[in-house]
């Protein structure tokens, strides 16, 4: 196909950029201030060196447009609540006194006060901090961040479109603040909230922008109808001011739906959509409401979510169908590519036929670019490029890394027998009460303990001959020693062997299993400074021998207590991963369920009693429409029972989440049949504890009473007034007590007092407990 050139030449940009570094300068720089090592201005001058380097790499690669205001400290969400001065009541104290310090204690809490509760951002591994409102919120405008980034953009030159938060997604994503009834809706706030947007776009306009990004992901769920009615409202009011600069109102990750009329109509200058394969949808939902006449379009036709190469000719033939819809059609990624790698030429270890199958965000922005020369003036002028793609993506789907026979014959043989345990529950749970002798209300940690230095640099020298496999595997044994020897003088019920051998909790399995790739450099933001390198899911999935029997049973060696096996389940290895998109996800969750059901049954086989299947990931995969929840659960929870069902019934199946909202995702809760289930709820007061009771789950469960994503010790008293909240919504015999989540990000002095504080909070409640 020969495409025509467009009236106007197309123009190329993107929403955002990832904002670590080559080297995670960031994180560094960070993290050093935190520990009094640099000072402020040196990281506000390293934060200044990532951004320019950020925009001179876009624009050298030839993006016409580059974003401002995506680059965070900590996170865009929280950067909004401080642009509209929705500052909680217990910090404001201290950003008064010390911007960038009270910034950070809003994210990380300090010892005397809590953090904003944190959550995942829709329905990726992000998370973002949430704002905090009520009925006496109070907006004032800060737009010296957004201000200042667009001029330091301006004065390199650049073409700029500053990013922020729109209003309708910043309200759904809050919470009622504490002391606020449960009841309250953030949405009622909007007509105090759009003065201070338009106060922040008239300062924006002043500071030299000609157009203006508002980013509503939000309006791709399921919304009501006083919902569209508000985000109506809002672009009727915010596109009608006449001191702003021209509105591009963007959404991702899914298609718009009911939304999609609401916003062509409305009075701003262009939107931008998402025209990937999840929101393919929005193509002849744009047809059917008439197009954009007058307006300008930023199709984003090249996932950033994902790091697969770009199928040029497909996205030329989007392209091509959405010029006869808008005045202007410029060509972008999907979202930001904050939720890929920075650069896939950074990879010397991986295959040089499988890297040409792959795109972190330098490479995605040269497919940005190809498209917008060969939608503007022609195909034959991107003719080498076209070619080079047709081949690379013909060696994708050609290579056999990607069908491997046997996995494909094993999981056509599974049947319904294999996803479900030899017996129910309660049979199952009076055996594993006689098999363990545990007390009411047994204490335990998630799986990880702090992943220190010495650990760190042991896996680095191993990797870089320093030392050799003994050593390197005596320095393990050692640190297991003493992650159990504390545990035991702790008087924790249910132990973990710490996991000082593993890299990451989806890492770490992958390295050992057939189809996955790991990368050395593909680094991704989860949450402030926490980075992680998820794996490359590329072919079909088995695992050749087994990953954590030995160090599991060396642990159990040394104490006569149990310890728990600990695993990732078939969920989470897909969602921290980038999965393959040449297949249904269920085909590959049951292909690593198989996997994972081997290593379950060789753990019990050694002896190991109580073993945890994590899946953190089943809420944040959760499809962002509700019309696509039932197919997704079904396959989740049916490859977690595959992954589990195949042990005896006094075996204790545990699994584990966090950092989502679990409230429209109980029944699959249930539905996965596990023993026991540990979940985030310090920050949330024990909201999901609340949530299982008005279900009316029947297994045990452990409301985490120890926030871990924060530096902070909590008293013997905090977690025993989070203890007793729990047991409001649980009864005794069937709680749980434990940290929120894995403690590998903590330093051990905090480790240390924050579960001796959590055993004498259990204790202490255990004692007030009536005789049974």
């Amino acid at each position: 196909m020969t495409a025509k050139p467009a009236a106007a030449a197309a123009r190329s940009t993107v929403h955002g950029y990832p904002r670590q570094g080559p080297n995670r300068e960031l994180k560094k720089a960070i993290e050093g201030y935190w520990k009094g090592r640099v000072l402020a201005a040196a990281l506000e001058e390293t934060a200044r060196d990532l951004r320019r380097s950020n925009w001179q790499q876009l624009a050298e690669a030839g993006i016409h447009e580059v974003p401002t205001g995506d680059f965070s400290y900590y996170d865009h969400v929280l950067d909004t609540s401080v642009m509209v001065g929705a500052l909680p009541s217990r910090h404001r104290a201290a950003v008064e006194a010390d911007a960038l310090a009270g910034y950070f204690a809003m994210a990380r809490g300090t010892q005397d006060v809590a953090p904003l509760e944190m959550t995942k951002w829709f329905d990726t591994n992000y998370h973002y901090l949430v704002p905090e409102l009520g009925p006496g919120t109070v907006f004032t405008a800060d737009s010296s961040k957004q201000v200042t980034e667009l001029k330091e953009a301006l004065a390199l030159g650049h073409t700029a479109r500053p990013v922020l938060v729109g209003p309708i997604t910043y309200l759904l994503l809050a919470k009622p603040a504490p002391g606020v009834a449960p009841g309250f809706d953030p949405l009622t706030l909007l007509d105090r909230l759009l003065p201070v947007y338009a106060e922040v776009l008239a300062d924006l306009r002043a500071a030299g922008a000609d157009w203006v990004q508002l980013d509503e992901p939000a309006l791709v769920q399921d919304r009501t109808p006083a919902e569209l009615n508000a985000a109506e409202r809002a672009y009727r009011d915010l596109g009608t001011l006449t001191d702003r600069p021209r509105l591009l109102v963007a959404s991702y990750f899914d298609r718009l739906g009911e939304a999609l009329p609401v916003l062509a109509k409305a009075p701003v200058d262009g939107l931008a959509l998402d025209f990937t394969d999840a929101a393919a949808a929005n193509l002849d939902a744009l047809a059917a409401v008439g197009g954009l006449p007058g307006k300008r379009l930023v199709a984003g036709v090249v996932n950033g979510r994902n790091i697969w190469i770009n199928d040029i000719e497909k996205s030329l033939a989007t392209l091509g169908t959405l010029l006869g819809l808008a005045d202007r059609v410029d060509v972008a990624s999907s979202c930001s590519l904050l939720h890929v790698p920075l650069d896939s030429s950074a990879e010397r270890d991986i295959d040089p036929q499988i890297h040409r199958w792959l795109a972190f965000a330098r490479q995605k922005t040269s497919e940005i670019v190809t498209l917008a020369r060969g939608l503007g003036r022609g195909t034959d002028t991107i003719a080498a490029e076209l070619a080079a793609n047709r081949a690379d993506l013909a060696s994708r789907a050609g290579s056999a890394l990607t069908r491997d026979p046997a996995v494909r014959a094993r999981v056509a043989g599974v049947t319904d027998t294999d996803g479900r345990r030899s017996q129910p529950y309660a049979e199952r749970a009076a055996a594993q009460r006689a098999h363990l002798g545990l007390p009411l209300l047994p204490t335990t940690t998630i799986g990880s303990f702090p992943q220190t230095t010495e650990l760190r640099t042991a896996r680095a020298d191993l990797r870089r001959g320093r030392i050799d496999t003994a050593a390197y595997e005596e320095r393990i044994k050692a640190e297991i020693q003493e992650v159990i020897a504390f545990q035991e003088k702790t008087g924790i019920d249910v132990l973990v062997h710490g996991e000082p051998e593993r890299n990451d909790m989806v890492q770490y399995f992958a390295e050992q299993l057939t189809g996955y790739l790991a990368t050395q450099h593909g680094w991704v933001q989860s949450y402030g400074t926490r980075y992680v390198r998820p794996p490359i899911l590329a072919g079909d999935i088995s695992r050749p021998e087994p990953m954590t029997v030995r160090w599991t049973s060396y642990a159990q060696s040394l104490t006569s207590r149990p310890v728990k096996g600990m695993l990732t389940g078939p969920v989470t290895m897909l969602a921290w991963s980038f999965v393959r998109d040449d297949q249904p996800l269920g085909d590959t969750a049951r292909q690593v369920a198989l996997a994972l059901r081997d290593e379950v049954n060789d753990l019990e086989t050694a002896g190991s009693p109580v073993i945890q299947v994590d899946e953190p990931a089943l809420r944040e995969t959760l499809p962002l429409r509700s019309a696509d929840h039932a197919d997704y659960l079904a396959w989740a929870t049916e490859s977690f029972r595959l992954a589990t069902s195949g042990v005896r019934p006094d075996t204790q199946i545990h699994t584990h989440m966090c950092y989502a909202e679990f409230g429209d995702i109980v029944q699959a809760i249930d539905d996965l049949d596990a023993d026991v289930i540990s979940l985030e709820a310090a920050r949330s007061h024990m909201q999901v504890a609340r949530e299982l009771a008005e279900h009316g789950y029947p297994r045990e469960a452990g409301p985490g009473v120890y926030d871990i994503h924060s530096p902070r010790i909590p008293g013997v008293s905090e977690a025993a007034d989070l203890l007793r909240k729990g047991l409001e919504a649980i009864p005794a015999e069937r709680l749980w007590v434990n940290p929120d989540c894995g403690l590998k990000t903590r330093d051990w002095p905090e480790t240390r007092a924050s579960l001796e504080n959590l055993v004498a909070a259990a204790r202490e409640v255990r004692s007030e407990l009536p005789a049974s």
